[in-house]
């Protein structure tokens, strides 16, 4: 069954794409949750117009985000956390700090955009990508300091 896609379907295809499913995945998934509709002259017409309404904006939110990623370029995190020898930190530092940390400086950004592959458990500075859009990564500059000194837990020994 041949149908067009209303919305980006992981591992079928893009919106506006007319691609050939199994009747059963079409009627039972594909066209109960609105993610595509049948292929007719006047559905073809419909998702024309979507898709030229669809990339306008999406060229304007591509925009938007790659201003805000020239302004993540030059923003600095500073987080301090209490760290033991060798610089290790007692705890970490996940992509919920960060998100909070942004929030702070006048950046709203859902901790899911943040790409932190694991979480920093260690004193240092690390380049964190941020995926604004599909298209658009941005860098910010994370530093995670010593809290007080690293010589406390030694100094009882």
């Amino acid at each position: 069954m041949e149908v067009i896609l209303k919305e980006h379907v992981e591992h079928l295809g893009e919106r506006g794409d007319v691609v050939r499913v199994a009747p059963g995945y079409a009627r039972n998934y594909l066209l109960p949750r609105k993610l595509a509709l049948a292929v007719t002259a006047g559905n073809k017409k419909q998702i024309e117009h979507e898709k030229k309404v669809a990339a306008a904006r999406q060229a304007e939110e591509r925009a938007v985000a790659q201003a805000l990623a020239t302004r993540f370029a030059q923003t600095e995190i500073t987080l301090t956390r209490r760290a033991g020898e060798n610089q290790q930190l007692f705890g970490s530092v996940t992509s919920a700090d960060i998100a909070e940390a942004l929030a702070a400086q006048g950046f709203e950004v859902d901790r899911r955009k943040i790409q932190l592959p694991d979480a920093i458990k260690a004193v240092g500075e690390y380049a964190v990508p941020v995926k604004l859009h599909r298209d658009v990564t941005a860098q910010v500059k994370v530093h995670v300091a010593a809290e007080g000194g690293a010589d406390a837990p030694a100094a009882g020994a």
